[in-house]
């Protein structure tokens, strides 16, 4: 058996349709939209391909219409994008965000898998380090053999006892420092991180068309570019 797991899509199509594994099911990680010009486009490619999703906090916040509780150095952005995408987003698809579960546990080749978009803790916020003392709390309460998150946009796995952890990182809006759609692949057991490149510079075109505000867009091509922002003096990269 062969699973597909992806996140944080963020409006970004481009880079999910990067994404051409052939696989028997797709288990989605949340933040399908905001940041990214075609909200539209990969909710119905979501609700088409998915085998499971969970839900977000930009899906809660365009499903909702509160605050997705971003950093500073995102906080603008998200802003603006979740005006746009609030205006070109059906009100079955925002329905659909709306819906989705903020976790859920999923049973494949004979391994238990416990998904959310953050952490179990915290679900939709908590931007949670890669480190092995925090997730070792977290995974503490789970009853299951893998314990998939995002919410960072940083790829990585942990080896803990009883237990793994592992973020895909992010398919439509990366930071771990190269423009391409991450995601991770488990096949049989082994799970493995992946990546591709995807026609960055069209997203950004995309983007740059939009009727939203020129600086706003310019940031979030940079953001797609570089893959990340340069940190900032004391503030929290979380999207």
């Amino acid at each position: 058996m062969k699973i597909a797991i992806l996140s944080d899509i963020h409006a970004n199509l481009d880079a999910l349709h990067a994404i051409a594994e052939t696989c028997d099911e797709m288990w989605v990680l949340g933040d399908l939209v905001n940041y990214g010009p075609e909200p539209a486009e990969v909710v119905e490619f979501i609700r088409r391909h998915a085998t499971l999703a969970v839900r977000g906090n930009h899906d809660h916040a365009i499903g909702a219409g509160e605050d997705p509780r971003c950093s500073a150095a995102f906080r603008e952005m998200a802003r603006v994008m979740q005006a746009y995408t609030e205006v070109v987003l059906p009100a079955e698809q925002k329905a659909y965000l709306r819906g989705l579960p903020l976790t859920a546990v999923r049973e494949a080749g004979g391994e238990r898998f416990f998904l959310c978009h953050a952490a179990p803790s915290d679900p939709r916020y908590t931007y949670a380090p890669s480190a092995r003392q925090y997730w070792a709390r977290e995974a503490a309460g789970v009853d299951a053999r893998t314990l998939l998150v995002g919410h960072t946009h940083l790829p990585f796995i942990l080896e803990l006892d009883g237990c793994r952890v592992v973020n895909p990182g992010s398919v439509g809006q990366p930071k771990h420092g190269a423009a391409e759609a991450c995601y991770a692949l488990w096949e049989d057991g082994a799970i493995a991180l992946k990546s591709v490149p995807y026609p960055v510079e069209r997203t950004i075109r995309k983007l740059l068309d939009l009727p939203i505000d020129l600086q706003v867009a310019r940031q979030l091509a940079a953001v797609l570019r570089n893959g990340g922002l340069p940190a900032q003096p004391g503030a929290v990269q979380g999207a």
